[in-house]
């Protein structure tokens, strides 16, 4: 049974890449607003208010500097992990100060920095798309997707880009990563043929 594996490019890696400064210029927002509101508390812990309010200045200028570091990848799972993890203790310093809502917001906030931070993190792993005599397994970010030749019109890997054109006029295009070679494409292209 004839089976490829071709690595590509993720392909909701280029949606998450324009998205990160904006979800980084959030977290520092949400810290400055939380020193802000430590400062501005009866007995403020001056510690606190410091920290929440350096930590939101750091999260704002992240984006700026991640394109300086030499593992981009490994920084923005760093700076998430901060970020969910202080969103999660602060929530029970807020807590604790009996300040509930902004406790249960924060705890929000950390959940969701740790989701973010799941999913770039499985974006930027190496993902694989699959062709075999059942179809084309597609990578996802939770589970991989099968999709029958039965509903394809046509499947061309051409230029180091495979181009998936679907029945109800879906085309989707990936980035192949992998250097193919000539004969090694045309042999795919004839399989992809013969499967339609």
């Amino acid at each position: 049974m004839k089976q490829y594996k071709l690595r590509i490019l993720h392909p909701n890696a280029v949606t998450r890449l324009r998205l990160q400064p904006v979800m980084h210029g959030l977290a520092g927002i949400l810290f400055l607003m939380n020193g802000i509101g430590v400062y501005n508390s009866p007995s403020p812990n001056w510690s606190m208010a410091i920290f929440f309010i350096l930590l939101g200045l750091a999260s704002l200028a992240f984006p700026f500097f991640m394109k300086r570091f030499r593992n981009i990848q490994a920084a923005n799972s760093l700076a998430r992990t901060v970020q969910a993890f202080v969103s999660l203790t602060g929530c029970l310093y807020f807590l604790s100060h009996m300040q509930p809502l902004i406790g249960a917001l924060l705890f929000l906030t950390g959940i969701a920095s740790a989701y973010i931070g799941w999913a770039e993190y499985k974006i930027f792993q190496p993902c694989f798309v699959k062709i075999d005599m059942m179809g084309v397994l597609l990578p996802g970010t939770f589970s991989d997707k099968l999709i029958g030749w039965n509903q394809l019109n046509n499947v061309i890997l051409r230029n180091d880009l495979l181009t998936i054109d679907f029945k109800n006029n879906k085309v989707l295009q990936l980035e192949v990563l992998d250097e193919t070679g000539a004969v090694t494409t045309e042999e795919m292209n004839a399989f992809f043929r013969s499967r339609l």
